[in-house]
C-alpha cells in the first residue's frame, strides 16, 4: 500500500474520464516483502509525517487514527495477492479491490496487512469469502505477484505509483514514474502520441 498510490487514484480517475476507451491493467510493485514485525516507533513517524506531507500536496486526506489503533507491519505484499487474487476471480475486479483497501487502509483505519482485513475488502466488491481465501493462498497467486514483480523490474520502476501507456506495438511508454495531476498525463500522452 502506497499512500502516493492513493493521492494518485484520483487523479487516474480524472485522466481515465476523459479516455474511456483506455484499458487499465494494475500490476504490483510490491514495495515491501511479507514481515510480521510491527514497525518500530520511528519508521511509524516516518510514514505518518508522509500522510501529512501528502494532505498539503494533493487532494486526499487520510485518518491519522490508523497510528494509534493498529500496530502496522512494513509489508505490502498482502496486499498486492488480494489484488491479484480478486483479478482472477473476477475480470476487472483489480480497480475495485484497490480501491476497497485503500479506503480500509487510509480512511477506515484498518491494517491491510492483515488477512482478514483483506478477506473484507474482497466480501465488499462482492467476492466469495471462501473462494477468495483459497486463491489469495495459492500457489498460483505467490507465482503471479513474482511475474508483477518482474515486470516492474523491467520497466525498470523505482517508486509508485506508475503509470505506462502501451502502444500497438507492445512498446510501453511511462505517463509518470511519481505523483502527478490529471493535466500532466494528458500532456505525457500528447507528447508520446
Amino acid at each position: 500500500m502506497c499512500a502516493w498510490c492513493y493521492a494518485f487514484s484520483l487523479e487516474l480517475e480524472e485522466f481515465l474520464q476523459k479516455h474511456p476507451s483506455f484499458e487499465v491493467e494494475y500490476i504490483m510493485g510490491g514495495l515491501a516483502p511479507d514481515n510480521d514485525t510491527p514497525m518500530d516507533e520511528s519508521m511509524k513517524k516516518t510514514i505518518s509525517s508522509y500522510w501529512h506531507d501528502i494532505e498539503k500536496k494533493t487532494k486526499v486526506t487520510f485518518n491519522h487514527d490508523y497510528w494509534k489503533e493498529n500496530s502496522p507491519y512494513r509489508s505490502t505484499y498482502p496486499a498486492c495477492r488480494a489484488v491479484i487474487a480478486a483479478e482472477t476471480l473476477q475480470a476487472k475486479s483489480s480497480a475495485k479491490m484497490v480501491k476497497a483497501i485503500q479506503s480500509a487502509y487510509y480512511k477506515e483505519s484498518k491494517n491491510p496487512s492483515i488477512k482478514d482485513i483483506l478477506v473484507q475488502c474482497a466480501i465488499s466488491i462482492g467476492l466469495d469469502e471462501t473462494k477468495f481465501l483459497q486463491t489469495f493462498e495459492s500457489k498460483k497467486i505467490e507465482e503471479k505477484l513474482q511475474e508483477h514483480l518482474s515486470i516492474t523490474h523491467q520497466l525498470q520502476v523505482r517508486g509508485f505509483p506508475a503509470l505506462f501507456y502501451i502502444n500497438d506495438k507492445n512498446e510501453a511508454y511511462p505517463l509518470t514514474l511519481g505523483f502527478t495531476i490529471a493535466s500532466n498525463l494528458e500532456n505525457q500522452l500528447l507528447r508520446i502520441l
